[in-house]
């Protein structure tokens, strides 16, 4: 890399910043959805919070803000299937949850079965922080599912996903 190219590094550099990788699930009434979600971090111990980050526009962020609440299914390392499936993106119309083994027994989304760790969270506050909406939401309760590393992602490139 050219020392002289400083959005080059900038991308670089904050490409490198950790994130996991989530599956956020949301219901409302009958409908329910999925998405992929890496701009997560816990920002409270008391009450227990975290923040997400998602894009305007996105489906689930209706079935959120109607049903104020959400659950973050954490990812296994090796999980590559569910970041594929989920990765694509849903209408609220389509079945995300086809052939995918869930609990729907708690009061958000559903949780996947293979999940490491599921939080189910209840919606506070919806900011705009630019190209993206921080949605800040309480942690209700959490399941821990199976044992191993969370999927964690680091990016090439800071400006993209």
């Amino acid at each position: 890399m050219k020392p002289d190219d400083p959005d080059k590094h900038l991308a670089s550099a904050l490409g490198r910043v950790p994130s996991g990788i989530y599956i956020l699930t949301a219901r409302h009434d009958s409908i329910e959805t999925g998405m992929l979600a890496s701009w997560v971090q816990q920002c409270s111990f008391k009450p227990p919070r975290v923040s997400i980050a998602l894009q305007p526009g996105r489906p689930v962020l209706d079935l959120i803000e109607k049903s104020g609440r959400l659950t973050l299914n954490i990812l296994e390392s090796s999980q590559t299937d569910a970041l594929a499936h989920f990765g694509r993106g849903f209408a609220t119309t389509d079945d995300a949850f086809r052939a995918v083994d869930v609990l729907r027994d708690g009061p958000g989304g559903p949780i996947l079965e293979e999940a490491l760790a599921a939080l189910e969270c209840r919606f506070v506050q919806r900011i705009s922080v630019g190209d993206h909406d921080l949605f800040i939401a309480e942690v209700t309760a959490g399941r821990l599912l199976d044992e191993g590393q969370p999927m964690v992602h680091i990016r090439k490139n800071g400006f993209h996903y």
